[in-house]
């Protein structure tokens, strides 16, 4: 799945995190993210600050998929995006 960082999963999910992100993904460095709280990570601009990091491909949140494959885009970003671009 192509992750459009729209920002809801950032919100809805209750997955584990990393803390710090400097410590990267260390057993002592992880902590819940609960399902309505918003990641600690999730910028304003709905981006994640930790999506460039070198240790992101071993996070819940890149593990994360709905129903597509591997190249195609999350069907939940692109009715997000949709939507925003509505309320432009």
């Amino acid at each position: 799945m192509i992750c459009l960082r729209c920002g809801y999963c950032c919100i809805h999910l209750e997955v584990i995190i990393v803390d710090d992100p400097s410590k990267g993904i260390q057993e002592d460095n992880l902590i819940p993210k609960h399902t309505g709280e918003r990641c600690k990570h999730l910028l304003p601009n709905g981006n994640c600050a930790v999506h460039n990091e070198p240790w992101y491909e071993e996070t819940p949140c890149f593990a994360y998929t709905q129903i597509e494959r591997g190249n195609q885009l999350c069907r939940r970003g692109v009715f997000i995006k949709k939507i925003e671009g509505v309320k432009k």
